[in-house]
């Protein structure tokens, strides 16, 4: 197997993203209709980690307003005109293919973000990831009631977390 690389994802890569996100999260499902559109609605942000012989990973983000969190598997319908973050719902990897690898997909996040004028990233923590979105520049945010209830959604230990990017 080659190291792995990230690539732009294509609709033939849906069902392998449908597959590695029903391994790493059972917990979480969301239909591949919600892939779809998130890869549809904003195509730059949505990339898969391709092993030549296997797509092992993927990771999908789209423009957004911080504070506030997309439906877990719930369908966008459009992206916000005002989006003032790219909101990265998702990076998954599959274990054997781990090793700096979400590494590589967030600096790519972070310069579509700049490059469209965002100056923040945002996403939700679970599985006690924290702290490796710490290393790579995310600070967890203080919750209102609203913010909670959505939280409460995704796991026990879900945190909202944002990177402004004007501050690195």
């Amino acid at each position: 197997m080659s190291k792995p690389h990230w690539r732009p994802a294509r609709a033939s890569d849906l069902a392998a993203i449908s597959a590695i996100a029903a391994r790493i999260h059972p917990a979480l499902f969301e239909r591949s209709e919600v892939f779809a559109e998130k890869m549809r609605l904003c195509p730059d942000g949505s990339r898969v980690l391709d092993a030549d012989v296997a797509i092992v990973g993927y990771g999908l983000a789209h423009p957004w307003k911080q504070h506030r969190i997309p439906p877990l598997d719930g369908l966008l319908e459009r992206l916000p005109d005002d989006a003032d973050c790219l909101y990265v719902h998702d990076v998954a990897v599959l274990p054997d293919a781990r090793g700096g690898t979400a590494r590589a997909y967030v600096a790519a996040i972070e310069k579509l973000a700049r490059l469209s004028g965002i100056a923040a990233l945002a996403l939700v923590s679970v599985y006690a990831t924290r702290p490796l979105w710490e290393r790579f520049g995310f600070r967890p945010v203080t919750t209102n009631a609203e913010l909670s209830a959505k939280l409460a959604s995704y796991d026990k230990g879900a945190t909202y977390m944002l990177r402004d990017l004007g501050a690195t």
